[in-house]
């Protein structure tokens, strides 16, 4: 759990989840309204990119709500998110690298 919201494509698998989330929703707004099917694919499009916006905006606070439900101190993903850059900074910036081109070992 702690790596699935913290790895480099945690944005990108947040993104899907909140996409898996609106499915229902999208698939029902494509089905139910008695309207034109031009007015509910653009009601579709429009409730799926106001879903994301919304998603986008609380990604950080949404993925540290799952991490500490999964029994994680709070602020573990931030710490572990930051220590992953700095680590890729670090080794960026490294004029010699040990143990092979891009490892710490």
């Amino acid at each position: 759990m702690l790596e699935d919201t913290t790895r480099r494509s945690w944005v990108l698998r947040h993104l899907a989840r909140a996409l898996v989330q609106l499915s229902p929703v999208i698939v029902l707004c494509l089905l139910v309204p008695p309207v034109p099917m031009g007015f509910r694919v653009s009601a579709a499009i429009g409730g799926t990119l106001i879903g994301l916006l919304f998603s986008l905006a609380y990604m950080t606070e949404t993925t540290e709500h799952r991490a500490v439900k999964a029994g994680h101190p709070s602020g573990t993903t931030a710490r572990v998110r930051a220590e992953r850059a700095e680590r890729e900074r670090l080794e960026r910036r490294a004029r010699y690298r040990d143990g092979g081109s891009g490892s710490f070992d």
